[in-house]
């Protein structure tokens, strides 16, 4: 496995295997196994599969946790080979933004709503280095997991506005025993947090089993979800938000897919989760 820390040596690694078809998972490292599970689908999927690592300032704000992002390249170089992952992209900072920018590229729609409000600017950095990133390895297929679903849609965005020659792929979400989705933050929980963690999914599967049985109230479901955080948790709740999937809109019965999403302020950590819900046609249009 070749770790590359170059544009410029990425870019003839690229031009060296013009005709192996490339998997891309672009990650900002401390690998775990939700990471991997896009790797080892990306190694069945195509000749080679090229991970970056790399920790973008232009996604954090003032008051983030850029700085305390764990970071472990030995760690992740051992995890990156045994999944069998050909390639580690690893710029540095200076590597990717070298000077001052001259241009800035601005999300404009989906990001208004979920992580949007909180984080401003912050997806603005993501598709910037995304689109970087997509330049520079030039891979057919983009994994990305769905517990960042708003990037997912975001993304899709960029992509078709930009014409860029990639597909992207959603992957499951990948979850620990008790339903807490993998996330590198998670470390940062207490023990206390860690056991109430896991009742952000608990509210994600009670807001599917009401649509499930046909109650179709976005408010109300909405309600639900935040009793259940507010009664297991001692975390505060950015948002808890039913809305059309991916245009990231008000929900109605009429749409092809809902997202119930939530995020929750531990002491050292923000934890968010979705879950993406398919309208049945049958019941599309029915009110309770």
């Amino acid at each position: 496995m070749n770790v590359i820390t170059t544009i410029e040596t990425m870019r003839a690694y690229r031009k060296e295997n013009w005709n192996s078809s490339i998997g891309f998972v672009p990650t900002m490292g401390y690998l775990h196994e939700g990471h991997m599970s896009m790797v080892e689908r990306s190694t069945q999927e195509n000749d080679l599969t090229v991970i970056s690592i790399f920790v973008n300032p232009l996604q954090f704000g003032p008051d983030e946790d850029f700085d305390n992002y764990p970071r472990d390249l030995e760690r992740d170089k051992r995890i990156a080979r045994e999944y069998g992952a050909d390639v580690i992209f690893h710029p540095s900072v200076e590597e990717m933004y070298p000077e001052k920018r001259t241009t800035s590229l601005q999300v404009i729609d989906r990001t208004d709503v979920l992580c949007g409000p909180a984080r401003p600017g912050h997806f603005d950095g993501v598709a910037t280095v995304v689109l970087k990133l997509l330049q520079i390895i030039q891979p057919e297929y983009m994994y990305l997991g769905q517990k960042d679903a708003q990037q997912i849609a975001v993304l899709e965005g960029v992509v078709s506005d930009f014409n860029i020659p990639v597909r992207i792929v959603p992957c499951p979400t990948v979850r620990e025993k008790d339903g807490l989705a993998k996330s590198s933050r998670n470390v940062n929980l207490t023990p206390e947090e860690r056991q109430e963690a896991p009742f952000l999914k608990e509210s994600l599967q009670h807001a599917a089993t009401m649509v499930k049985e046909g109650h179709w109230e976005p408010e109300t479901i909405k309600k639900e979800m935040e009793s259940i955080l507010n009664e297991n948790t001692s975390g505060i709740i950015d948002y808890r938000e039913v809305l059309s999937y991916p245009y990231l809109k008000p929900a109605t019965p009429e749409d092809k897919k809902w997202i119930c999403a939530v995020a929750v302020y531990f002491e050292k950590a923000r934890l968010i989760d979705n879950i993406i819900i398919e309208l049945p046609e049958r019941q599309k249009g029915e009110t309770t």
